[in-house]
C-alpha cells in the first residue's frame, strides 16, 4: 500500500465545524479560517450574527471517520445558553431557532370528566 499524506492539516482541532449559510436562494458552504471551525468559535460567531440564514452545520472527523449534521444540537445549544444567561435569542437566530429546536412539549390537561 503506497503511502499519501493526510487532507487533515497537523495542529488543528480533530473535529471541523463548517456552516452552509443562505443569501436569497443561494446557499454557499462558509468560507473560515482554518482555526475558526472549532465549536466554541461557530456558536460565537452564530451568536454575534456572522452568518445570514444558515439552515445547516456539519461536524466532521477525519482522523474518525465520520461527519455528522449538528445543526439541532447546535441551536439547542444556543438557547441553553441564552436561557442560562437570562438572555434573549438574538433577533438574527430566531428563525434558526424556530426551524431546529423543537417547542418545549405542553401537557394537555383533563378537563373534568
Amino acid at each position: 500500500m503506497s503511502w499519501s499524506p493526510s487532507l487533515v492539516p497537523g495542529g488543528v482541532h480533530d473535529t471541523v465545524y463548517l456552516v452552509v449559510d443562505c443569501f436569497g436562494d443561494r446557499c454557499v458552504w462558509r468560507e473560515a479560517d482554518i482555526y475558526g471551525t472549532d465549536l466554541e468559535t461557530v456558536i460565537s460567531d452564530l451568536m454575534s450574527g456572522q452568518y445570514g440564514d444558515p439552515p445547516c452545520l456539519v461536524a466532521f472527523n477525519a482522523t474518525e471517520h465520520w461527519s455528522h449534521d449538528v445543526t439541532a444540537g447546535i441551536a439547542a445549544e444556543i438557547k441553553y445558553r441564552c436561557d442560562r444567561s437570562d438572555d434573549d435569542v438574538p433577533a438574527w437566530l430566531e428563525d434558526f431557532m424556530h426551524r431546529h429546536v423543537s417547542p418545549e412539549k405542553q401537557l394537555a390537561l383533563r378537563l373534568g370528566q
